[in-house]
């Protein structure tokens, strides 16, 4: 596989493996980057075929081959930073599962229409689903790449999300203030998005608009 990914003279693409078993692309693409300098990046693909009870993989707690890859990429990582401590190495990696719509479905027939329904829509996001949840969504939708390093930090007592060196920042917590709003304004990211429900209350909500236009105008501000 290291041999087949040296025939590309680009040392910064991406390789994009869509049977990935154990994950031995992986494994090549760091090896490989660790010996030439090069920023290759890799996207596997599998699905979660479930490992044989009497294999030696169940038995070390690894239940399909999913498990097993990741746990590869992690060993081979480390294998080969310990081979190249010279190398601008770089191991990471970031697991993602397809998965349904973090919104819910609002549109209903009238004939499935019902009083208490009206209940149900106070929030448009299912209840299951986490901030990480949400970002990687936004990210998603925006054309944000998913590699893009993540930071979480705390702005009045609020969990923030800054994507990119601040070019995406992100808060889905409740109960929002003013305080928050003016702090996220003023680094000037390009997208800020957050909750409808967020906002604490309705003069936050009022002066929402005027902080932006205040602090940083072009921001693009996106509500879920």
């Amino acid at each position: 596989i290291k041999y087949l990914i040296q025939l590309v003279a680009d040392k910064s693409f991406i390789v994009l493996d869509f049977f990935s078993g154990s994950a031995t692309t992986a494994q090549a693409v760091m090896q490989l980057n660790a010996e030439d300098g090069g920023h290759r990046k890799f996207i596997m693909v599998q699905l979660p075929e479930e490992t044989d009870e009497k294999s030696e993989a169940y038995k070390a707690g690894y239940r399909n081959i999913c498990e097993i890859g990741k746990e590869r990429i992690r060993r081979a990582a480390k294998k080969i930073a310990e081979e190249n401590p010279e190398a601008a190495f770089d191991g990471g990696f970031r697991v993602l599962k397809c998965d349904s719509s973090n919104m819910k479905d609002v549109y209903y027939s009238p004939a499935d229409f019902e009083l208490n329904l009206l209940d149900t829509m106070e929030d448009n996001i299912k209840e299951d689903r986490t901030a990480e949840d949400l970002l990687f969504q936004v990210m998603l939708d925006l054309g944000v790449p998913l590699s893009s390093k993540i930071e979480e930090t705390i702005i009045a007592d609020k969990k923030v999300f800054d994507v990119a060196d601040g070019f995406l920042i992100a808060c889905f917590d409740e109960d929002v203030n003013e305080e928050t709003i003016k702090a996220i304004a003023q680094k000037e990211p390009y997208y800020f998005v957050m909750r409808d429900s967020s906002l604490a209350n309705d003069s936050v909500s009022t002066n929402f608009e005027q902080i932006f236009a205040t602090y940083s105008p072009e921001t693009v501000r996106k509500v879920l």
